[in-house]
Protein backbone atom coordinates (compact mmCIF):
# COMPACT_ATOMS: atom_id res chain seq x y z
CA UNK A 1 0.00 0.00 0.00
CA UNK A 2 1.34 3.33 -1.05
CA UNK A 3 1.01 5.96 1.60
CA UNK A 4 0.39 8.47 -0.83
CA UNK A 5 -2.56 8.97 -3.33
CA UNK A 6 -2.58 11.95 -5.76
CA UNK A 7 -5.77 13.45 -6.95
CA UNK A 8 -5.50 15.31 -10.50
CA UNK A 9 -9.02 16.20 -11.85
CA UNK A 10 -7.32 18.87 -14.74
CA UNK A 11 -3.96 16.77 -15.77
CA UNK A 12 -1.81 18.06 -18.27
CA UNK A 13 1.01 16.93 -20.49
CA UNK A 14 3.79 20.40 -19.96
CA UNK A 15 5.71 21.46 -22.94
CA UNK A 16 8.39 23.59 -22.63
CA UNK A 17 11.03 25.31 -25.18
CA UNK A 18 13.87 27.72 -25.18
CA UNK A 19 13.70 30.95 -27.69
CA UNK A 20 16.00 33.21 -28.32
CA UNK A 21 13.42 35.98 -28.21
CA UNK A 22 10.09 35.52 -27.96
CA UNK A 23 8.36 38.60 -29.99
CA UNK A 24 5.29 38.97 -32.38
CA UNK A 25 4.33 38.42 -35.44
CA UNK A 26 7.42 36.87 -36.59
CA UNK A 27 8.55 32.78 -36.74
CA UNK A 28 9.98 31.89 -33.18
CA UNK A 29 11.97 29.14 -33.81
CA UNK A 30 12.50 26.93 -30.67
CA UNK A 31 14.76 24.51 -28.95
CA UNK A 32 15.13 22.09 -25.75
CA UNK A 33 11.72 20.40 -26.16
CA UNK A 34 10.84 19.47 -23.20
CA UNK A 35 7.39 17.40 -22.35
CA UNK A 36 6.51 16.11 -19.01
CA UNK A 37 3.89 15.18 -17.11
CA UNK A 38 2.25 17.74 -15.25
CA UNK A 39 -1.07 19.15 -13.13
CA UNK A 40 -0.83 19.76 -9.47
CA UNK A 41 -1.52 16.49 -7.94
CA UNK A 42 1.14 14.56 -10.91
CA UNK A 43 3.44 16.89 -10.07
CA UNK A 44 3.47 16.26 -6.42
CA UNK A 45 3.92 12.47 -6.95
CA UNK A 46 6.83 13.21 -8.80
CA UNK A 47 8.93 14.59 -6.74
CA UNK A 48 8.08 12.76 -3.74
CA UNK A 49 9.09 9.60 -6.06
CA UNK A 50 12.63 11.35 -6.16
CA UNK A 51 12.89 11.93 -2.62
CA UNK A 52 12.19 7.68 -2.52
CA UNK A 53 8.62 7.56 -1.58
CA UNK A 54 6.42 5.82 -2.43
CA UNK A 55 3.27 7.25 -4.11
CA UNK A 56 -0.33 6.56 -6.57
CA UNK A 57 -1.66 9.59 -8.83
CA UNK A 58 -5.02 9.09 -9.50
CA UNK A 59 -6.24 11.37 -12.73
CA UNK A 60 -8.74 11.19 -15.83
CA UNK A 61 -7.08 10.49 -19.17
CA UNK A 62 -8.20 10.88 -22.70
CA UNK A 63 -7.24 10.59 -26.34
CA UNK A 64 -3.42 10.39 -27.43
CA UNK A 65 -2.42 12.61 -25.19
CA UNK A 66 -3.92 11.02 -22.31
CA UNK A 67 -1.76 8.31 -23.35
CA UNK A 68 1.08 10.17 -23.57
CA UNK A 69 0.27 11.14 -20.03
CA UNK A 70 0.02 8.02 -18.73
CA UNK A 71 2.77 6.71 -20.11
CA UNK A 72 5.24 9.64 -18.94
CA UNK A 73 4.14 9.17 -15.46
CA UNK A 74 4.62 5.63 -15.42
CA UNK A 75 7.98 5.87 -16.55
CA UNK A 76 9.06 7.76 -13.46
CA UNK A 77 8.19 4.63 -11.22
CA UNK A 78 4.49 6.21 -10.11
CA UNK A 79 1.41 3.72 -9.85
CA UNK A 80 -1.09 4.91 -11.77
CA UNK A 81 -5.25 4.84 -11.36
CA UNK A 82 -5.82 6.33 -14.76
CA UNK A 83 -10.12 6.79 -15.34
CA UNK A 84 -10.63 6.91 -18.93
CA UNK A 85 -12.65 10.49 -20.57
CA UNK A 86 -14.25 11.22 -24.10
CA UNK A 87 -12.02 14.67 -24.13
CA UNK A 88 -8.33 14.82 -25.19
CA UNK A 89 -6.00 15.34 -22.13
CA UNK A 90 -4.53 19.20 -22.09
CA UNK A 91 -1.12 20.46 -23.21
CA UNK A 92 0.28 23.00 -21.83
CA UNK A 93 2.99 24.91 -22.99
CA UNK A 94 6.11 27.10 -21.39
CA UNK A 95 8.62 29.31 -23.68
CA UNK A 96 11.28 30.72 -22.11
CA UNK A 97 13.49 33.71 -23.91
CA UNK A 98 16.99 32.91 -23.59
CA UNK A 99 18.01 36.96 -24.01
CA UNK A 100 16.16 38.21 -21.06
CA UNK A 101 15.44 34.72 -18.95
CA UNK A 102 11.47 35.77 -19.07
CA UNK A 103 9.42 33.26 -19.42
CA UNK A 104 5.97 32.75 -20.84
CA UNK A 105 3.44 30.19 -20.13
CA UNK A 106 -0.07 29.74 -21.92
CA UNK A 107 -2.03 27.29 -19.91
CA UNK A 108 -4.81 25.48 -21.61
CA UNK A 109 -8.56 25.10 -20.22
CA UNK A 110 -8.49 21.39 -20.87
CA UNK A 111 -11.70 19.09 -21.70
CA UNK A 112 -15.19 19.36 -20.73
CA UNK A 113 -15.89 16.27 -18.17
CA UNK A 114 -19.06 14.80 -17.58
CA UNK A 115 -20.89 14.51 -14.43
CA UNK A 116 -20.61 10.88 -14.94
CA UNK A 117 -16.52 11.20 -15.73
CA UNK A 118 -15.55 13.69 -12.59
CA UNK A 119 -18.07 10.95 -10.67
CA UNK A 120 -15.94 8.31 -11.87
CA UNK A 121 -12.81 9.84 -10.68
CA UNK A 122 -14.69 10.02 -7.08
CA UNK A 123 -15.64 6.29 -7.60
CA UNK A 124 -12.07 5.37 -8.15
CA UNK A 125 -10.97 6.84 -4.96
CA UNK A 126 -13.35 5.15 -2.83
CA UNK A 127 -12.10 1.56 -4.95
CA UNK A 128 -8.40 2.74 -3.93
CA UNK A 129 -6.44 0.64 -1.45
CA UNK A 130 -6.17 2.80 1.18
CA UNK A 131 -3.48 5.24 1.41
CA UNK A 132 -2.46 6.94 4.84
CA UNK A 133 -2.86 10.74 2.61
CA UNK A 134 -4.87 11.66 -0.33
CA UNK A 135 -3.33 15.12 -2.10
CA UNK A 136 -6.18 16.82 -3.86
CA UNK A 137 -4.10 19.72 -5.82
CA UNK A 138 -4.36 21.68 -9.00
CA UNK A 139 -7.25 23.18 -10.52
CA UNK A 140 -10.67 21.67 -11.33
CA UNK A 141 -11.72 20.90 -15.30
CA UNK A 142 -14.66 22.39 -17.21
CA UNK A 143 -17.80 20.40 -16.07
CA UNK A 144 -16.86 19.69 -12.59
CA UNK A 145 -18.48 21.54 -9.49
CA UNK A 146 -16.20 23.28 -7.07
CA UNK A 147 -17.97 21.15 -4.89
CA UNK A 148 -15.83 18.22 -5.94
CA UNK A 149 -13.71 18.60 -2.71
CA UNK A 150 -15.76 18.94 -0.77
CA UNK A 151 -17.23 15.09 -1.68
CA UNK A 152 -13.11 14.00 -1.76
CA UNK A 153 -13.04 15.29 1.74
CA UNK A 154 -15.37 12.93 2.80
CA UNK A 155 -14.55 10.04 1.15
CA UNK A 156 -11.03 10.46 2.54
CA UNK A 157 -12.29 10.51 5.61
CA UNK A 158 -14.50 7.53 5.02
CA UNK A 159 -11.36 5.68 4.01
CA UNK A 160 -9.48 6.39 7.15
CA UNK A 161 -7.31 8.68 4.92
CA UNK A 162 -5.99 12.34 5.60
CA UNK A 163 -6.96 14.74 2.85
CA UNK A 164 -4.43 17.47 1.79
CA UNK A 165 -5.42 20.53 -0.30
CA UNK A 166 -3.88 22.68 -2.72
CA UNK A 167 -6.59 24.57 -4.09
CA UNK A 168 -8.32 28.33 -4.66
CA UNK A 169 -11.65 29.82 -4.54
CA UNK A 170 -15.13 27.93 -3.80
CA UNK A 171 -13.06 24.13 -4.26
CA UNK A 172 -10.81 25.01 -1.31
CA UNK A 173 -13.60 26.75 0.91
CA UNK A 174 -15.76 23.22 -0.32
CA UNK A 175 -12.78 21.14 1.39
CA UNK A 176 -12.39 23.22 4.12
CA UNK A 177 -15.80 23.36 5.05
CA UNK A 178 -15.75 19.51 5.48
CA UNK A 179 -12.02 19.94 7.43
CA UNK A 180 -8.72 18.75 6.05
CA UNK A 181 -5.83 17.56 7.52
CA UNK A 182 -3.36 20.37 5.73
CA UNK A 183 -4.16 23.06 3.28
CA UNK A 184 -1.35 24.91 1.21
CA UNK A 185 -2.57 28.19 -0.15
CA UNK A 186 -0.84 30.97 -1.66
CA UNK A 187 -1.18 34.24 -0.02
CA UNK A 188 -4.04 35.43 -3.10
CA UNK A 189 -5.85 31.90 -2.20
CA UNK A 190 -5.95 32.85 1.23
CA UNK A 191 -7.01 35.87 0.60
CA UNK A 192 -9.68 34.61 -1.80
CA UNK A 193 -11.13 32.32 0.98
CA UNK A 194 -11.13 35.29 3.82
CA UNK A 195 -12.45 37.80 1.25
CA UNK A 196 -9.90 40.07 3.06
CA UNK A 197 -6.83 41.54 2.10
CA UNK A 198 -3.96 40.02 4.23
CA UNK A 199 -0.85 42.60 4.06
CA UNK A 200 1.19 42.00 6.40
CA UNK A 201 2.55 38.95 8.68
CA UNK A 202 0.15 39.68 11.84
CA UNK A 203 -3.01 39.08 9.58
CA UNK A 204 -1.50 36.77 7.43
CA UNK A 205 -0.81 34.65 10.83
CA UNK A 206 -4.02 35.32 12.31
CA UNK A 207 -6.47 34.50 9.07
CA UNK A 208 -4.21 30.94 9.16
CA UNK A 209 -5.09 30.70 12.92
CA UNK A 210 -8.68 31.31 12.51
CA UNK A 211 -8.91 28.10 9.68
CA UNK A 212 -6.80 25.93 12.22
CA UNK A 213 -9.15 27.02 15.56
CA UNK A 214 -12.45 26.72 13.73
CA UNK A 215 -11.46 22.95 13.02
CA UNK A 216 -11.18 23.61 8.94
CA UNK A 217 -7.91 22.13 8.85
CA UNK A 218 -5.01 20.81 11.17
CA UNK A 219 -2.56 23.12 9.63
CA UNK A 220 -2.18 25.85 7.09
CA UNK A 221 1.01 25.93 5.37
CA UNK A 222 1.15 29.76 3.75
CA UNK A 223 3.87 29.86 0.37
CA UNK A 224 4.75 33.69 0.22
CA UNK A 225 6.68 33.53 -2.83
CA UNK A 226 9.80 35.61 -2.44
CA UNK A 227 8.84 36.71 0.77
CA UNK A 228 9.21 33.15 2.54
CA UNK A 229 6.18 30.94 4.14
CA UNK A 230 4.48 30.25 7.65
CA UNK A 231 3.48 27.09 9.39
CA UNK A 232 0.57 27.50 11.83
CA UNK A 233 -0.85 24.59 13.35
CA UNK A 234 -3.18 24.58 16.93
CA UNK A 235 -0.01 25.27 19.04
CA UNK A 236 2.74 26.45 17.20
CA UNK A 237 3.75 28.85 14.21
CA UNK A 238 6.90 28.96 12.13
CA UNK A 239 8.07 31.57 9.60
CA UNK A 240 10.88 30.23 6.91
CA UNK A 241 12.54 33.49 4.77
CA UNK A 242 13.06 33.51 1.36
CA UNK A 243 16.30 31.61 0.39
CA UNK A 244 18.38 34.06 -2.15
CA UNK A 245 19.03 31.44 -5.17
CA UNK A 246 19.09 32.39 -8.90
CA UNK A 247 15.78 31.79 -10.27
CA UNK A 248 15.72 29.70 -13.74
CA UNK A 249 12.27 29.02 -13.41
CA UNK A 250 9.11 29.42 -11.29
CA UNK A 251 7.08 26.52 -12.66
CA UNK A 252 6.47 23.77 -10.14
CA UNK A 253 8.19 25.65 -7.19
CA UNK A 254 4.11 25.03 -5.04
CA UNK A 255 3.82 21.36 -6.13
CA UNK A 256 7.53 20.68 -4.93
CA UNK A 257 6.94 22.76 -1.62
CA UNK A 258 3.60 20.08 -0.83
CA UNK A 259 5.73 17.14 -2.18
CA UNK A 260 8.46 18.20 0.23
CA UNK A 261 5.85 18.22 3.00
CA UNK A 262 4.25 14.95 2.05
CA UNK A 263 7.53 12.82 1.67
CA UNK A 264 7.96 14.51 5.38
CA UNK A 265 4.54 13.58 6.82
CA UNK A 266 4.69 10.05 5.64
CA UNK A 267 7.62 9.72 7.04
CA UNK A 268 6.22 10.35 10.80
CA UNK A 269 8.41 13.41 10.65
CA UNK A 270 7.16 16.63 12.94
CA UNK A 271 5.75 19.99 11.67
CA UNK A 272 8.47 21.90 11.85
CA UNK A 273 10.76 19.38 10.46
CA UNK A 274 8.13 18.65 7.20
CA UNK A 275 8.03 22.34 6.78
CA UNK A 276 11.96 22.47 6.32
CA UNK A 277 11.57 20.18 3.52
CA UNK A 278 8.72 21.63 2.01
CA UNK A 279 10.88 25.01 2.02
CA UNK A 280 13.91 23.08 0.54
CA UNK A 281 11.63 21.12 -2.39
CA UNK A 282 9.87 24.52 -3.39
CA UNK A 283 13.07 26.44 -3.29
CA UNK A 284 15.13 24.14 -5.39
CA UNK A 285 12.63 24.11 -8.16
CA UNK A 286 13.20 27.51 -9.24
CA UNK A 287 16.67 26.07 -10.23
CA UNK A 288 15.65 24.17 -12.21
CA UNK A 289 14.54 25.30 -16.28
CA UNK A 290 11.36 24.88 -17.83
CA UNK A 291 8.37 23.08 -16.68
CA UNK A 292 10.97 20.94 -14.72
CA UNK A 293 10.46 19.88 -11.10
CA UNK A 294 12.97 20.01 -8.31
CA UNK A 295 15.86 17.45 -7.94
CA UNK A 296 16.95 15.46 -4.89
CA UNK A 297 20.49 16.78 -4.51
CA UNK A 298 19.35 20.00 -4.86
CA UNK A 299 16.60 19.65 -2.21
CA UNK A 300 18.95 18.08 0.14
CA UNK A 301 21.88 20.52 -0.03
CA UNK A 302 19.52 23.48 1.11
CA UNK A 303 17.64 21.80 3.45
CA UNK A 304 21.33 21.13 4.94
CA UNK A 305 22.90 24.42 4.66
CA UNK A 306 20.88 26.96 4.18
CA UNK A 307 16.73 26.47 4.84
CA UNK A 308 16.19 28.21 8.37
CA UNK A 309 12.64 27.96 10.04
CA UNK A 310 12.03 30.30 13.00
CA UNK A 311 9.36 29.37 15.87
CA UNK A 312 6.67 32.60 15.98
CA UNK A 313 5.24 30.56 19.02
Amino acid sequence: MSDILTLTMNPAVDLSVTADAVTPTHKIRCREERREAGGGGINVARVVRRLGGDCRALFPAGGSMGDLLVRAVEKEGIATVPVRIAGETRENFTATAAATGEQYRFVLPGPLLSEAEWRGCLDALECCETPRFVVSSGSLPLGCPASVNGEVARISRALGARLVVDSSGDSLKAALDEGVYLCKPSLRELEGVTRTKLPDRASQLAAAKDIVSAGRAAAVALTLGDEGALLVTAERAWFAPPIEVEVRSAVGAGDSFLAGFMWSLAGDLPWEECFAWAVAAGTAAVLTPGSELAERGDIEHLRRDRVLVEPLW
